[in-house]
């Protein structure tokens, strides 16, 4: 039996695996980077190892290093995790040459289904060959890894180039591995998977569907099992596919078999060789451990049989530190406090006081909601999330709640197009008037106008915020019975609570600060300064990076002087493993080029300029 358990991976996942064997009694072993020296999963394990460096590529990336670090943990066993090298067949035959237990499919099941372009060709699917007009729009399409990096929609032939480029580079990055492959891109289909499970004895369960249709750069967003709306005929075709799947490879252990539903038929994409970020709705739904599981059928047990019964339904929501509004730009900093009310589950990597990096996949926590129907999960897990106090980066909480509460979601007729459609309503600012007036108010909490009550009120004061980027001033007084303001009645007002009667209606704030971010039950403002001093002008035409982060590319003969045109990629940033392009705003001249291949840079930080060319030169 397995005693100590390594977990090649980090964050959410380690920490979810770790829970696991506490349970079982099996003793745990973290891998963590430089970086990640006081991340959460390296706090709870019971060693920790470190390896050096700090980005994938030096640490989490490095098979080597990882069974070292078992074999000097004293490890008997190794659970991938997912993403990182969950997939790739050579680490697992590394952990197993170095007489490891590999909590896995075999490398050679991971070999097969593990590339997409052979799983494709084991289950009778070319991929394109040659790419012509008739075939757009296609999707370049990483052969190993997924969580949509190295994923690239190309509408235009002359796009294919960059989109094989950009794809191979970030493949490379997040997988070590820069196949790329491509495949006609099916719009408005629904994303639908099977997870499977099978043991070392010939039985293959499959465990329901999952629908992940609402996705944001091919990544999941929302997923729910079972997926609903599906036929029986349609549902049935699915599990044999699926347990196919896994019996032509041999198949040991969790694993996904993932479908593009559109028009009524199932187009297979691939199989994940590894759990999946989605894997606790098929546990609530079916009443089971899949760690647990993947570690006894390790150990050589048997399954049953016949799997468990379903049982209701349970939607996830996977909360980012990005900012939907800004193109996904993934925001980085001081966790300051994360919680959800009672009754939804929280996977996390992160706890108060955490930093947010620029390394790593921006994701903060999953939370999952059971109920006996979709629409009491839907209700359950949107009402958690608009409760939730979520102190630091910006982060997708308001875009989750508003997708969960979409007429198109609730009936269930969504699509991978979803956010395509919605994105600009869905991120529409919609805060809360009264959010400065409480933020105000329990800042002045004790104070006195005059340091002494008089029989007059005083003057009214004033404290401005930025809220949703635009800037707003609450008024407020203090007379001898406390705090008030015009329009409301103030019936209670400390540092942390505040509560203000508006027509006839009592409505509670929390309040939170931390330096000059305050947080209003849901709302974040920026409070401003009363004398603000000059702000920082930068020329028209500056290029400022959206995101801390790496630059890892210029465009080809770009230097200062260079003529540019609207909308051409001029430099590449990398941060949390995504690629992000900073393009010419206008057709012009490059008059100046601060950003290096290499360079680490803030947010904010100054990479170009552009100098417009002006209209009537260009329309001589």
């Amino acid at each position: 039996m397995i005693s100590t358990l390594l977990v090649a991976n980090r964050g959410e996942i380690a920490c979810r695996i770790f829970r696991t064997c506490g349970e079982l009694g099996i003793r745990t072993v973290a891998v963590h980077s430089d970086a990640d020296e006081n991340a959460l999963h390296a706090r709870v394990a019971d060693t920790a190892v470190r390896l050096p460096g700090a980005t994938p590529a030096e640490t989490y990336l490095r098979g080597d290093l990882i069974v070292k670090a078992a074999v000097a943990a004293g490890a008997d066993a190794v659970h991938p995790g997912y993403g990182f090298l969950s997939e790739n067949p050579d680490f697992a035959r590394a952990v197993l040459d170095a007489g490891l237990v590999w909590i896995g499919p075999s490398p050679e099941a991971i070999e097969a289904m593990a590339s997409k372009t052979r799983a494709k060709e084991l289950m009778g699917i070319e991929p394109l060959r040659e790419v012509t007009a008739a075939d757009l729009p296609v999707l370049v399409k990483a052969a190993a890894g997924g969580g949509g990096r190295g994923m690239r929609i190309v509408r235009a032939l002359e796009e294919l180039d960059g989109a094989l480029e950009s794809a191979r580079a970030e493949a490379a990055s997040a997988f070590g591995d820069g196949e790329v492959f491509v495949e006609p891109y099916v719009e408005r289909g629904r994303h639908v998977e099977v997870q499977v499970l099978a043991d070392t004895h010939g039985t293959v369960w499959t465990l329901g569907t999952r629908d992940c249709s609402l996705q944001r750069r091919h990544q999941k967003v929302i997923e729910e099992a079972p997926a609903p709306g599906l036929n029986p005929e349609l549902t049935t075709e699915l599990y044999e596919m699926a347990a196919r799947a896994a019996r032509a490879v041999d198949y040991v252990g969790a694993g996904t078999v993932e479908f593009l539903v559109a028009d009524g038929r199932p187009h297979f994409l691939e199989m994940n060789t590894r759990l999946q970020v989605e894997h606790p709705v098929t546990e609530a739904v079916f009443g089971l451990d899949l760690v647990a599981e993947q570690i006894r059928i390790a150990e050589g047990h048997a399954l049953a049989a016949d799997p468990p019964s379903a049982r209701g339904h349970a939607i996830e929501a996977r909360l980012y530190a990005e900012d939907p509004s800004r193109d996904w730009a993934p925001q980085t900093g001081t966790l300051h406090h994360l919680a959800v009310p009672d009754g939804v589950r929280l996977d996390t990597g992160y706890t108060d006081g955490d930093d947010i990096g620029v390394h790593y996949d921006p994701m903060l926590a999953k939370t999952v909601a059971h109920a006996p129907t979709r629409a009491e999960a839907l209700r359950r897990l949107s009402g958690a999330l608009e409760r939730a106090r979520i102190h630091g980066p910006v982060t997708n909480r308001e875009l989750l709640v508003r997708s969960l509460r979409h007429r198109e979601f609730t009936a269930a007729r969504m699509d991978t197009g979803f956010y395509d459609r919605h994105l600009a309503d869905l991120t529409e600012p919609a805060p809360d008037p009264y959010a400065p007036l409480a933020a105000a108010l329990a800042d002045a909490h004790g104070r006195s106008r005059f340091g002494g009550w008089r029989n007059l009120s005083s003057q009214p004061q004033t404290k401005r915020y930025l809220m949703a980027g635009e800037e707003h001033e609450a008024r407020y007084r203090h007379t001898r019975d406390g705090l008030a303001a015009d329009g409301v009645r103030v019936v209670h007002a400390d540092a942390r609570l505040v509560v203000l009667e508006v027509d006839g209606v009592r409505r509670k704030f929390d309040v939170a600060r931390h330096g000059d971010r305050v947080y209003v039950n849901a709302t974040a403002l920026t409070a401003l300064p009363r004398f603000p001093d000059p702000t920082e002008h930068h020329a028209p035409g500056s290029l400022l990076a959206p995101m801390p982060g790496t630059v890892v590319r210029i465009a080809d003969g770009l230097a200062e002087g260079a003529a540019v045109r609207a909308g051409d990629p001029l430099i590449w940033l990398e941060a949390m493993k995504m690629q992000h392009q900073i393009t010419a705003p206008a057709s012009g001249t490059l008059s100046a080029l601060h950003a290096t291949p290499g360079q680490q840079v803030e947010v904010g930080a100054l990479l170009a300029v552009v100098e417009e060319v002006q209209k009537e030169v260009q329309d001589q």
